[in-house]
């Protein structure tokens, strides 16, 4: 993995393949190699003979001496460096018994994965992956809402560092002026009436990359894009940790219903025009009402109110009329 050259190279000033395979104790062609696999991964370096190397733009990478600031609450960070999918790993290590609160952040995954089995993709340093680990008190039936109330956290932690607009969508995307910003992942396990522990998958676009942006439903914006400004990914790492750490204790103590208010007002198509589309059943179209204390969607359709529960349907909106 090509961090470790990364880490020493400035986006001021060139640095030689001699002092950066000195510094790694590497060859200078294992310092290529590197440097060649970081291209490949998304990352600009300018090369010229005889002044080494320098990155196109400044780059945030993730530290673990800046992410220890999340112990005091509690949170075991796991870094990698790179992992296939950091809900994978994660559920790995839940089932041999990893302590709550874990968290597994990457700098890079290759595999990861997002609801309904689409793939989640992001350019070395340009997005935010990370898994945690939670064990609640109460059963895997009592859970529903979880992704909803996940929502409002990210959406709390992203507007307390200034991004405005900042909208959810049912069930589990976090938009931004109608593209995607950010995708949440659940899975559980746990039997029906046992405490249950949940591994919650979180990926953000931090750095907007056009060759890894965009899914086939919707285009995507990032972070940055919307600030204007770099952020520290350290930074946004701990804010929504924090964030988390709050509403997971309130879900686990009362469930969705004391953020069924926020969540509506959150909502990007709240009292809007909808379509429900979900495999092998025919569309459903109505108007949004939001969600009940469950977190299950209501839709005012010709026949009556709907409720919608997650599953493995999609909601997009519809045109009025």
């Amino acid at each position: 993995m090509p961090i470790s050259v990364l880490k020493l190279l400035s986006a001021t000033e060139f640095r030689s393949g001699e002092e950066i395979s000195q510094r790694l104790g590497l060859s200078r062609a294992s310092v290529h190699n590197l440097v060649e696999r970081a291209r490949e991964l998304g990352v600009e370096i300018h090369a010229v003979r005889g002044k080494g190397y320098r990155l196109a733009e400044p780059y945030s990478w993730l530290a673990g001496e800046r992410l220890a600031a999340a112990s005091p609450r509690g949170f075991n960070v796991l870094l990698h460096q790179e992992v296939d999918s950091t809900n994978s790993l994660l559920l790995g290590l839940a089932q041999q018994g990893q302590d709550h609160k874990s968290v597994l952040v990457a700098e890079w995954q290759s595999g990861g994965r997002g609801r309904r089995g689409r793939s989640w993709f992001s350019s070395l340093g340009a997005g935010l992956t990370f898994s945690l680990l939670w064990r609640f008190n109460r059963p895997l039936t009592a859970l529903s809402g979880l992704s909803l109330a996940i929502g409002v956290a990210l959406a709390r932690g992203l507007s307390a560092l200034d991004l405005a607009g900042v909208k959810v969508k049912w069930p589990n995307d976090i938009l931004v002026d109608g593209r995607k910003l950010a995708g949440i992942l659940i899975e559980t396990h746990g039997d029906m009436l046992s405490a249950a522990t949940a591994v919650i998958g979180i990926g953000i676009n931090v750095r907007a990359r056009p060759d890894a942006l965009g899914t086939a439903d919707y285009a995507a914006v990032a972070v940055e894009e919307v600030l204007g400004r770099q952020l520290d990914r350290n930074e946004l790492l701990l804010r929504l940790l924090a964030e988390l750490d709050e509403v997971l204790k309130t879900f686990d103590l009362y469930g969705f219903a004391p953020f069924r208010d926020e969540w509506q007002q959150l909502h990007v198509w709240q009292d809007k025009p909808v379509c429900v589309l979900g495999s092998g059943s025919a569309p459903i179209e109505g108007i949004a009402l939001g969600v009940d204390e469950a977190g299950i969607l209501q839709v005012a359709t010709a026949d009556g109110v709907r409720a919608i529960h997650s599953g493995e349907v999609s909601l997009r909106a519809r045109a009025a009329g």
